[in-house]
């Protein structure tokens, strides 16, 4: 009687396949940056990578697919970037905005190559539902956290402001900052550009951020 066996791959090699799929993966980020979306190919991901065009259409199958991969490594590398942020933050409000705002300037998620395949993506967002979906559904997470945060420090001072107005308006201007950073030619640096976001702090919350955006004591 014969039984049907799981052939387990060696660890080196499972390894070795996750090893490659990051390398492309990086590679189409890179690409993207240099490129833009429309001149992205295989053959460029797959020089850059300094893998043979084979390797590509075994671990992806096709531009499509490394793309749509790609994408969602960078939505899931943020969303942990600013879930770790506010894991760390502590439980006042005050603390807990300032870290998810410092956290989308992390050299993690905010470098001039990444921003780039970013805005390579929200390019083609409208047209492609399936990258509206990555970006979309990390948004509306982000979205109500940013916005509960708002709620709890405006319940603390006695702020005469709608919780989601003044989400929407620190989101903006972080887009915005974004974007200027997405330019290579950005008259601002990351750090200037936190800076500048922190500053609306201490406008908005005065009893909660100096001036400079620093959590109050």
């Amino acid at each position: 009687m014969q039984h049907n066996r799981v052939v387990q791959l060696p660890a080196s090699r499972k390894a070795s396949k996750e090893v490659r799929r990051q390398q492309l993966i990086e590679a189409t980020i890179d690409t993207l940056a240099r490129r833009g979306y429309a001149a992205t190919t295989l053959g460029d991901v797959a020089r850059l990578a300094g893998l043979s065009g084979g390797i590509v259409n075994f671990h992806f199958e096709s531009k499509d697919k490394l793309l749509v991969e790609t994408l969602r490594t960078l939505a899931q590398e943020y969303s942990t970037n600013w879930r770790s942020a506010l894991a760390m933050a502590g439980d006042r409000a005050a603390d807990r905005l300032y870290a998810l705002l410092a956290a989308d300037f992390n050299e993690v998620v905010c470098t001039p190559r990444k921003l780039a395949a970013w805005c390579a993506f929200w390019a083609e967002a409208q047209s492609r539902p399936v990258y509206r979906d990555h970006c979309s559904a990390n948004d509306l997470d982000y979205q109500e956290t940013i916005t509960g945060i708002c709620r709890d420090i405006i319940a603390e001072g006695g702020y005469l402001y709608d919780p989601h107005r003044i989400a929407r308006g620190l989101e903006a201007m972080m887009e915005g900052i974004w974007l200027d950073l997405m330019t290579m030619q950005s008259p601002i640096s990351r750090e200037e550009g936190l800076k500048t976001v922190l500053a609306s702090l201490g406008a908005f919350f005065p009893k909660h951020f100096s001036p400079e955006g620093e959590a109050l004591a």
